[in-house]
């Protein structure tokens, strides 16, 4: 079975099985040429990454939402709402995700950061402000892919969610002004981000997609019954995330294509540090919860959640604090040019690894897909 097909997948309509199987099968491939493909419109196409980042309201690039929203409803519309509080009872998930996103993951990004580029204090700085925006969007589509537990990728980024909006500001002021001083590397920096805009990143690529995706299960459920819901309707909608998700790849690497392309070694630099972070966060995650005895898919749940990073987020505050051709924002860009392949390589390697696991874990992984 392929990572984004259930049992009610294989069903008496073959011709969504195929569909769905041929877009698992070559998702690597797909992926690989929307980014050339936005590389390629960004840099033929003069004016083209100008005009697409004029269009956004409040600092929100719309095509990127309309990407996000249209990638993560059909996930969210999968998750069994009625569950989440299995999850929310599950300390040893709760309490290990608090601590490696929030503690752990901005500390392993500034210690790469400054052992990689002592050098070159914009990207430095850049990088640290990746590692401080924790994933809310994307990870839920890598999560489903490898078979992770809707239910606690939704309760985790909701989570997530609520410490950015408290947290984020407070973290930059601490790794970005206050520890440098102290620990005797130079002058700091100041974030120049209100809540309101943190707040809005949240509202907008969490709540949106969140509250479709609740209503639309509530609803479908109540007129159709969930057997139907998931047999029927579920399959129909599908593939919408993975058009969504090769939409927004596009769409990203439109928008910076000329800038990546122009400076690729700059962009090996920072690519670097980036790689070292995603593997300690992802092995070093994947292990702290077979370890604890996670099954599967919480292991898996909590692995993608603690390597991906919110680069909508990152962008954004780079730009607004140091300007959109500061080197700040092109560590912000790069962010994702990296993450993406990176982290859907480490899908396959997650699938891999579930043979690991005892088989009633495994089963349960897969019980409600």
């Amino acid at each position: 079975m392929t990572p984004t097909q259930t049992p009610e997948t294989m069903t008496e309509d073959s011709s969504v099985v195929q569909k769905l199987s041929t877009l698992d099968r070559f998702l690597a491939v797909w992926i690989l040429l929307a980014m050339a493909l936005g590389l390629g419109l960004g840099r033929l196409i003069p004016g083209l990454n100008d005009a697409l980042a004029k269009v956004e309201i409040g600092g929100i690039s719309l095509p990127i939402a309309v990407g996000l929203l249209i990638m993560m409803y059909p996930v969210l519309a999968k998750v069994r709402y009625d569950k989440l509080d299995a999850v929310t009872g599950d300390r040893k998930l709760m309490a290990s995700s608090l601590v490696i996103n929030w503690i752990i993951g901005p500390a392993v990004m500034f210690a790469l950061a400054w052992i990689f580029l002592p050098d070159l204090p914009e990207y430095r700085t850049g990088l640290i402000i990746v590692g401080l925006a924790r994933c809310i969007a994307m990870v839920i589509i890598w999560n489903d892919l490898a078979c992770g537990d809707r239910e606690a990728a939704a309760v985790l980024v909701a989570l997530n969610s609520v410490f950015q909006v408290i947290a984020f500001s407070l973290l930059g002021w601490l790794y970005l002004d206050l520890l440098p001083g102290w620990l005797g590397l130079g002058e700091g920096e100041t974030l120049d981000i209100s809540m309101w805009k943190i707040a809005l990143n949240v509202v907008i690529f969490l709540g949106v997609p969140l509250l479709a995706g609740f209503l639309t299960r509530r609803l479908g459920e109540k007129k159709m019954g969930r057997e139907s819901y998931e047999a029927k309707f579920l399959p129909k909608i599908g593939p919408w995330a993975l058009y969504g998700l090769l939409f927004t790849i596009v769409i990203l690497f439109a928008l910076q294509g000329k800038t990546i392309t122009s400076q690729p070694l700059d962009v090996v630099r920072i690519a670097l540090p980036l790689l070292v972070y995603f593997a300690i966060m992802f092995f070093g995650s994947f292990l702290l919860g077979k370890a604890i005895g996670l099954a599967y898919d919480r292991t898996a749940t909590l692995a993608f959640t603690a390597a991906g990073n919110n680069f909508e987020l990152a962008i954004a505050v780079a730009i607004a604090t140091f300007g959109v051709t500061s080197g700040q924002a092109l560590s912000g860009v790069v962010g994702p040019l990296i993450e993406v392949p990176v982290l859907i390589a480490l899908v396959y390697v997650a699938l891999a690894w579930r043979k690991k696991f005892a088989p009633s874990a495994i089963a349960t992984s897969t019980t409600q897909r």
